[in-house]
């Protein structure tokens, strides 16, 4: 519903508002996914375009604050926290739920001083994620980046399109069986795409 005084949609609770950032940045690879879900968040494109209008905007401004900060102005305090090793750092891990995919958690991990090194969709702990063998197991929005390459080992990292994107190299076999390098497009870490 627009704000009489400006026109424009107004403003969203910040879980909602913070799921329709996230689907932004999905509509560039998967529009028919993106619609559908609107319709099950009772929103529209108007409401996401405003919604991901104030996120740039906030990211952007002087002063901003930093990523973390974002994400607790949104989303509150994380459900979940934690620590988990990497090499010799120990790193802090926050999760949200994100409504939208219930058996999902979006994950923050920081580092030592609090810098934000990731950010993106994970499988939210206690929740059998899919375990896919061929590459037609691998539809969009099914899969997280870790599920992709911990079923294909040994993928490879690569830097996506955009900041919220990431790619990674695989190889896999089709429906008949044959092997074949494959590229998996992530968007927030959840899989969008195949490119040939």
């Amino acid at each position: 519903m627009p704000d009489p005084r400006t026109g424009r949609p107004a403003a969203l609770p910040g879980p909602l508002r913070f799921q329709l950032v996230l689907l932004r940045r999905m509509a560039d690879h998967q529009p028919g996914l993106v619609e559908d879900a609107l319709r099950e968040l009772g929103t529209g494109r108007a409401e996401m375009r405003e919604a991901n209008r104030r996120w740039q905007a906030m990211v952007r401004s002087p002063g901003a604050r930093g990523p973390l900060a974002r994400y607790r102005a949104l989303l509150g305090p994380p459900a979940e926290t934690g620590r988990r090793r990497i090499g010799d750092l120990d790193c802090r891990v926050l999760r949200w739920p994100v409504p939208l995919w219930p058996d999902l958690r979006f994950e923050v991990l920081t580092g030592p001083g609090g810098a934000v090194w990731n950010e993106w969709l994970v499988r939210a702990m206690g929740s059998r994620g899919p375990e896919p063998r061929t590459l037609a197991d691998l539809r969009p929005w099914s899969c997280t980046v870790e599920e992709v390459a911990r079923a294909f080992p040994p993928a490879e990292p690569g830097e996506g399109s955009a900041p919220t994107r990431f790619r990674l190299l695989f190889t896999a076999p089709d429906r008949h069986g044959n092997p074949g390098r494959h590229v998996a497009e992530f968007t927030w870490g959840l899989l969008q795409r195949l490119d040939p």
